[in-house]
């Protein structure tokens, strides 16, 4: 007989799969609830609970908020359920946040008391790179140590130039919609200039940088506009792409354009970027 898998397997294949949910804990219990310490659930973005059991109603509207929220922005949560009369005790009134925990209200018969640990767990962030140039190998080199997921987008022939990358795309046919932040950096010296970066202009994606001169950059803004690319995406590229180290090798203009691109994932908004959730 088949042995029905387990929250650890659901929660490793999930993983694997590269697909967001969060994962709620029960850490504490008092008095009568109908979890106990210990017990587990996968909340999915539109607040499903695809897998495991947490309790009833009396903590369900909590914890999926605090799921949806914690997915969201990437910060994890813990809920504290618990009857109307010991939030009166403590002067605490249902939704208010204190010291990291935020307060709900049981209002089921058990009245019992039940502290939930809410978990995102989320895509690795993932930097695209299109173009095969020796900044575009170095680049991914950086950002595979630095812990992203890195993708290269190239003609089949110059693919052979990235070591060891976590996913290859031939050519510039880029996933319009996938899980997780993304970052793009066209970086193709000149060939296959137009068509990487209309791809990657053509996606949703936290980031999209040219690597090249701000001139260079200007025209093929206005060629982008030309073939109906909408202001508003024009407007998020960055070029040239990188901080402004001084950069001339390859692997430093690499090393400015990773920075980057941390700087932007962490809400660092030295230079007008947009912050990451």
């Amino acid at each position: 007989m088949d042995r029905a898998p387990d929250m650890h397997d659901i929660i490793s294949t999930r993983t694997a799969k590269g697909e967001p949910f969060a994962l709620a804990t029960v850490v504490r219990t008092v008095a009568a609830t109908a979890a106990k310490a210990g017990a587990k659930a996968v909340i999915l973005p539109d607040g499903t609970i695809s897998e495991g059991w947490i309790g009833g109603g009396c903590a369900r509207a909590a914890v999926v908020k605090a799921a949806k929220d914690a997915l969201a922005d990437g910060q994890s949560r813990l809920v504290s359920v618990q009857p109307p009369d010991a939030l009166d005790q403590q002067g605490i009134e249902a939704g208010a946040e204190q010291a990291g925990i935020r307060f709900a209200k049981n209002m089921c018969p058990s009245q019992g008391t039940m502290d939930i640990f809410i978990e995102p767990v989320l895509p690795r962030p993932q930097v695209i790179i299109c173009g095969a140039s020796p900044v575009a190998v170095a680049i991914a080199d950086f950002a595979k140590r630095a812990g992203f997921m890195v993708t290269a987008c190239a003609p089949a022939g110059e693919q052979t130039a990235f070591a060891a990358v976590d996913r290859t795309i031939e050519g510039y046919a880029l996933p319009v919609d996938e899980a997780g932040s993304r970052f793009v950096v066209v970086s193709t010296q000149g060939r296959g200039d137009e068509a990487a970066l209309l791809a990657a202009l053509s996606v949703d994606a936290d980031y999209v940088a040219f690597v090249g001169s701000r001139r260079k950059a200007d025209t093929l803004r206005a060629k982008m506009a030309e073939r109906g690319i909408a202001p508003e995406r024009l407007a998020k590229l960055k070029a040239p792409a990188g901080l402004d180290l001084g950069a001339i090798t390859p692997d430093e203009i690499a090393v400015s354009i990773v920075a980057e691109i941390v700087a932007v994932r962490r809400g660092k908004n030295s230079r007008g970027l947009p912050p990451v959730g």
